[in-house]
């Protein structure tokens, strides 16, 4: 069903719709049975032949050029493909906006010329995967603080240190790492390509969310790259956050998928599910709960919109995208609780998919800024004030 209460769908444009439309069967019909199995035996999915066929689909680096073979679309159909792959499971949405917005965003906006022709074709169909080095196990929300280093030495680069929850450790191509020069103190990229001496990748097992999707961790242990490998065109912090600013706006999205599987869930059921010798659609209490739900997805669906208007324009400040993905998640985090009410004993099962949202929600709500950090970003957009710290 399309879950459009407000009639947003008359206000995209008929290739979104088309895409939307084409993706979502695409989705159903191949990866959306492999996640049962990826869940029941904690197997991460297949992200190597996915990536091939996101690549052949046109969904990789949505809204970069055409001439480095990608699709060169607007933000808004970026914002679609990241509701679709969500709403099957939030490790697919997180592989889309990672590759897209954490790896061939900043080779795009900060590498040189050869980077970009050399790495983003490759990005764009699948043949390479890449990951974002940015948390370190003592530096999350506050990225300034962190310990890994690079050294400038002769014809070289050397890096040192680790970076923690990074998305498809193990099995990426290519890891974009952010790093403290050691000589200046300055915060620089970095492009680190797999099988580089002292560079170690490694997968996190037993998670309690995320399960279809590989998580882990990078070590560089004197970590020799190329000068070339820097990202030339950019130093400090405005790098990484700029990045996430893209994950973020792919968040507020895909949020939007996760609370519509849980609203199509629930009403399904809800219709179906009789109790009392009545569907309990027709309780009141039920009722409630649904209206609560299709509210608060309207009012998402609305947030982004808007905000994919002001990306494709330019306008948009981080402020406002940490508003889209705090309310967004919110509401995802919202409405994977209320379906799971409605399932009842039910929606403990991962014959459902509630649950599922319930668990990988729980990461989202975390990762790409806390609901936390977001909340101070807005305070201090709107009171001028800062109260990231204690003075």
């Amino acid at each position: 069903m399309l879950v459009d209460y407000y009639k947003i769908d008359d206000l995209l444009s008929g290739e979104d719709k088309l895409l939307r439309n084409s993706l979502r069967k695409f989705l159903e019909d191949n990866i959306k049975p492999l996640i049962k199995d990826a869940w029941h035996k904690q197997k991460t999915l297949d992200f190597r032949n996915i990536a091939k066929q996101f690549g052949e689909l046109g969904i990789l680096g949505s809204f970069i050029e055409e001439k480095y073979n990608c699709p060169g679309a607007t933000y808004t159909t970026y914002g679609m493909v990241c509701q679709e792959v969500e709403r099957i499971d939030s490790s697919l949405r997180s592989f889309v906006a990672v590759n897209t917005g954490l790896v061939m965003y900043p080779i795009w906006r900060f590498g040189s010329q050869d980077q970009k022709t050399h790495f983003l074709p490759k990005l764009a169909s699948g043949e390479k995967i890449g990951c974002y080095g940015l948390t370190e196990p003592d530096a999350g929300s506050d990225p300034s603080s962190m310990k890994t280093t690079a050294k400038k030495m002769d014809n070289k680069w050397v890096l040192n240190g680790s970076k923690m929850w990074i998305t498809e450790a193990e099995i990426a191509d290519l890891a974009i790492v952010w790093a403290k020069d050691a000589d200046d103190g300055k915060i620089k990229g970095f492009i680190v390509e797999k099988g580089t001496v002292g560079f170690y990748q490694k997968d996190l097992d037993e998670l309690g969310s995320m399960r279809a999707g590989g998580v882990g961790e990078l070590a560089f242990t004197d970590c020799a790259i190329p000068l070339d490998n820097r990202l030339p065109n950019i130093e400090g912090l405005r790098g990484p956050f700029s990045c996430l600013n893209m994950a973020r706006y792919g968040i507020s999205w895909g949020a939007i998928g996760a609370s519509m599987d849980c609203f199509e869930t629930a009403l399904s059921y809800s219709l179906d599910r009789k109790q009392f010798g009545e569907p309990i659609a027709s309780y009141q209490l039920v009722q409630e709960k649904l209206a609560d739900m299709i509210t608060e997805i309207t009012k998402a669906q609305l947030v982004s919109l808007r905000l994919s208007q002001l990306m494709n324009e330019n306008k948009a400040t981080p402020a406002q995208i940490s508003l889209a993905k705090r309310n967004n998640v919110r509401t995802a985090r919202f409405c994977a609780r209320i379906a799971r009410e409605i399932l009842g004993a039910n929606g403990i099962s991962l014959d459902y998919s509630p649950i599922r949202h319930i668990a990988n929600i729980e990461s989202v709500y975390t990762y790409e800024g806390t609901d936390d950090m977001h909340t101070l970003i807005i305070g201090k957009d709107i009171t001028g004030i800062e109260a990231f710290r204690k003075k």
